[in-house]
């Protein structure tokens, strides 16, 4: 449903940039016909600005996973470097809310935990808006910092760490769809002691889910149809159940590649002293606009990390 609806929208998104493209080019023909200076200067601008967005959307086009669409949660964690980490993953924090806050989503704020002097220990955000996930999952991982610590009274430079995880919004219902040629249905005689919750008739049912090796059966209803009915239900609820278990046993791995926040894990270094530089380890991105980054500017390296995963997925 997720990756319609997002084919749908970037549809839409393609005619809207069609349809401005169409009504610049015939404006320029008007004002190079008059030779209007200025509005030839404003269509160049309005050209500029259609031409990132076309960018943006050919990456958003991209996202086509099955929760890209969904909101956000943003967990962050200090790590090592006491204080300095903490004040570390606050920085951090205000980097992923004023992101959000440039790109319209709305941020509502879940945990936060102070930490000992300054900054946090932790903190959880909800970040919603279409494609909150799509763009923000490549951010899980360690980042690093380099500065001279504010906290230090000999100004001395100091490295600090704090992880950050990013996790998607699942509706509470997970649409369950079953094929029923992966099911093998058995009629049987129900056995046992029997009684009045016991039907003796060849209307038992047993259905076996092929690709997972679920079996479920009924037999206590009256007739058979009520019997099949029931164990379908029961089907569902097993394989809802089968689910929750693979998001959580995944969760959990993620989490557990964040549980060792420090050297060696880190996704991304800021290094603020003796020179300027953020800088991707995993696509090589950097940039030697530090302030910006800090202050929300990070679409730079969420483009990268989409279209370096969109490439890897082309050549495997």
């Amino acid at each position: 449903m997720a990756e319609k609806n997002n084919l749908e929208f970037n549809l839409s998104n393609f005619k809207q940039l069609n349809t401005s493209l169409t009504d610049l080019i015939d404006l320029a023909e008007l004002a190079e016909a008059e030779n209007d200076e200025d509005v030839i200067t404003d269509i160049i601008a309005q050209l500029t600005q259609l031409l990132q967005e076309a960018k943006h959307g050919e990456l958003e086009a991209l996202l086509s996973g099955e929760v890209d669409a969904n909101d956000a949660y943003l967990e962050v964690h200090s790590g090592s470097g006491g204080t300095e980490a903490q004040d570390w993953a606050e920085m951090l924090l205000r980097m992923y809310t004023r992101w959000a806050d440039a790109h319209k989503y709305k941020v509502e704020y879940i945990e936060e935990t102070e930490g000992d002097v300054a900054g946090l220990k932790s903190a959880t955000i909800k970040i919603s808006g279409r494609n909150a996930y799509g763009w923000l999952k490549s951010e899980s991982g360690v980042h690093r910092l380099v500065r001279i610590s504010p906290f230090d009274s000999n100004a001395r430079r100091h490295t600090s760490f704090a992880s950050v995880g990013i996790y998607p919004v699942i509706d509470d219902e997970i649409e369950i769809t079953i094929n029923e040629a992966d099911c093998r249905v058995d009629t049987y005689r129900a056995s046992g002691a029997g009684g009045q919750h016991i039907n003796k008739t060849d209307s038992a049912i047993r259905i076996t889910h092929i690709p997972t090796g679920i079996v479920v059966q009924c037999q206590n209803q009256r007739s058979q149809f009520q019997n099949r009915d029931a164990a379908w239900k029961m089907l569902k609820a097993r394989l809802y159940e089968l689910e929750l278990k693979k998001r959580e046993a995944a969760a959990e791995e993620q989490r557990d590649s964040l549980s060792d926040i420090g050297w060696g894990h880190q996704i991304r270094s800021y290094v603020l002293q003796p020179y300027k530089m953020v800088k991707d380890l995993r696509t090589n991105v950097e940039t030697s606009d530090c302030k910006s980054v800090l202050d929300g500017d990070i679409d730079l390296f969420l483009s990268a990390s989409l279209a370096d995963k969109v490439g890897n997925q082309a050549h495997d």
